[in-house]
């Protein structure tokens, strides 16, 4: 039997925590050669875009396949789940499931990346929006977080979004006047936009600190600028793969010289421990694009608890 599970079911089964454990070991699995992840996939048609990503989770117990179209201005998501048998599992609806799994791997990274620190952190996120949500839920599970600002450029979302997750996640949030108020200073720095051009300046950007770039996953769209990549002591990415195909950021940047494929590193690798931090720390900079991976970690602990649950519809398939 198949089960199918809408997006109602995914948030009452959904848990922020048991998505960041999956995808850590999913990345662990993928960097030791267990897993496997194909890059996405884009066909247009006039007026209408299909994406297609494709991984294999044996860890999850799982292999499948997230697709999704882009038409007037609507998205639909839907991973498609098969077991390690070939047997068709579940077929979820996965928009929300999405943005957990992209906010959990900014957790995973920030945990495998920053340096052991005892004292509370400051974490500027650029971007309110759906996606901003899961990054600072995410990212408050992970870090001892004393202050975390917003700016986004709606002044009421960066005010409404500051107000709600205050008492939300039990962080301190404030609503930033400016990029740069929320940039400067920071430990770390997540941009999570739609932005075709950097929304930061690379001299606001402290020393020591972690940049998350996790909004930008097409060639022609870069949310960092060029000279925030050079100055990255340290480049990690999701997949070189996705990367070399998807990171506006780093593509230009090495169009332009200012940077080399082989100074970058997958999260992969840092996760099976063939990573070692610098010994002085400097900028780290984490590319995530989106790996499908993510979504089948993601639905490998949304399904057993939908199922233990009674969500979902059961269908008979093949």
């Amino acid at each position: 039997m198949t089960r199918i599970l809408r997006e109602a079911d995914v948030e009452r089964a959904i848990d922020m925590d048991a998505v960041i454990g999956a995808v850590a070991a999913a990345m662990r699995e993928l960097g030791e050669g267990k897993a496997q992840n194909e890059p996405r996939r884009r066909a247009f048609a006039p007026g209408t875009l299909l994406n297609v990503m494709f991984a294999t989770y044996p860890g999850g117990g799982c292999m499948g396949l997230k697709a999704y179209t882009v038409a007037a201005g609507q998205v639909r998501f839907l991973v498609t789940m098969f077991g390690l048998d070939g047997a068709l599992r579940a077929l979820i609806e996965a928009d929300l499931m999405g943005a957990y799994r992209t906010g959990a791997a900014s957790a995973v990274a920030a945990r495998a990346l920053l340096p052991a620190s005892g004292s509370s952190l400051t974490v500027a996120l650029i971007g309110s929006g759906n996606q901003a949500r899961t990054q600072a839920l995410a990212l408050s599970r992970v870090l001892s977080i004393g202050e975390m600002r917003v700016f986004s450029r709606e002044e009421k979302h960066r005010e409404a979004f500051a107000s709600e997750h205050s008492s939300a996640l039990g962080v301190r949030v404030v609503a930033a006047s400016s990029a740069e108020t929320a940039v400067r200073d920071a430990d770390v720095v997540v941009t999570i936009t739609t932005s075709t051009e950097p929304v930061l300046s690379a001299d606001w950007v402290k020393v020591p600190s972690l940049v998350i770039g996790a909004g930008s996953n097409f060639p022609n769209r870069t949310e960092l600028p060029a000279d925030l990549v050079t100055r990255a002591q340290t480049v990690v990415v999701d997949q070189l793969a996705v990367a070399r195909l998807e990171s506006g950021d780093l593509i230009q940047a090495v169009g332009s010289g200012a940077l080399a494929w082989e100074r970058v590193t997958e999260l992969g690798t840092v996760m099976a421990g063939g990573w070692k931090a610098p010994a002085e720390p400097g900028i780290t900079l984490f590319e995530s694009h989106g790996l499908a991976l993510w979504d089948l970690a993601a639905a490998s602990v949304v399904l057993p608890k939908a199922i233990e649950q009674g969500l979902g519809e059961e269908v008979a398939l093949f």
